[in-house]
């Protein structure tokens, strides 16, 4: 994939991209630096530009991934998660960190600022996903909630559903092996993120650079 600023769908949604997002810079984290992982030259999932919410149901809701440009602006976001802001507003906050293996067994508790400034650096790509630890899916969300605030989700939902956010920051190649779960987008703030997920909703993730990203699950 292309720009950091695009939604890619964990199921059968997918990206958006963001106005202007290539003007302002890295946030601090700089992609492409040292560890960063090569991408592949051609992606085969679909992009979409101005689809209809009735196309985006009859062709990839239930079927297949698509990626989705132009349908939000999520600037301001991330504005606001640029390493100096996010260390400034939230670096004495406790965060949790998973194993990047199927289950995510082992958790581990320590200071934002620790992490960011200690541990979030290229992974070895030898290592086992449960050697790996990186922050994601467990958000205190009434901490963090000045944060989410301010993100604007894919405006397609599916019927029957609520979304639910899951943020996080990883270093370069890091990432979670094969595993599925229900529907939802994936949105990389910063840096790039590959999705693999074949039909029955089976995928994995690579990031290739340090990433900001942030999940919206319909559930």
């Amino acid at each position: 994939m292309a720009p950091a600023s695009r939604l890619l769908a964990l199921w059968a949604v997918a990206a958006v991209a963001l106005p202007g997002s290539g003007a302002e810079g890295d946030g601090g984290w700089r992609p492409g630096g040292p560890g960063a992982v090569a991408e592949e030259e051609r992606c085969t999932v679909e992009r979409r530009a101005d689809l209809t919410y009735a196309e985006f149901v009859q062709q990839y809701a239930f079927v297949r991934p698509v990626i989705l440009q132009g349908l939000t602006d999520n600037s301001r976001f991330r504005a606001l998660c640029s390493r100096e802001r996010l260390l400034a507003s939230f670096g004495d906050r406790v965060v949790r960190l998973s194993t990047a293996n199927t289950y995510s067994y082992h958790k581990v508790d320590l200071p934002f600022q620790e992490y960011v400034e200690q541990l979030l650096h290229p992974q070895d790509p030898t290592s086992l996903g449960n050697d790996t630890l990186y922050f994601f899916g467990d958000n205190n969300f009434t901490e963090w909630a000045s944060l989410f605030r301010h993100y604007s989700p894919p405006p397609f939902g599916l019927l029957g559903t609520a979304p639910a956010y899951s943020f996080g920051i990883a270093g370069a190649g890091s990432g979670v092996p094969f595993h599925w779960h229900g529907p939802g987008y994936s949105e990389v703030i910063y840096g790039r993120k590959v999705l693999y997920f074949p039909d029955r909703w089976w995928h994995a993730t690579l990031n290739l650079d340090t990433s900001v990203f942030i999940s919206t699950f319909l559930g």
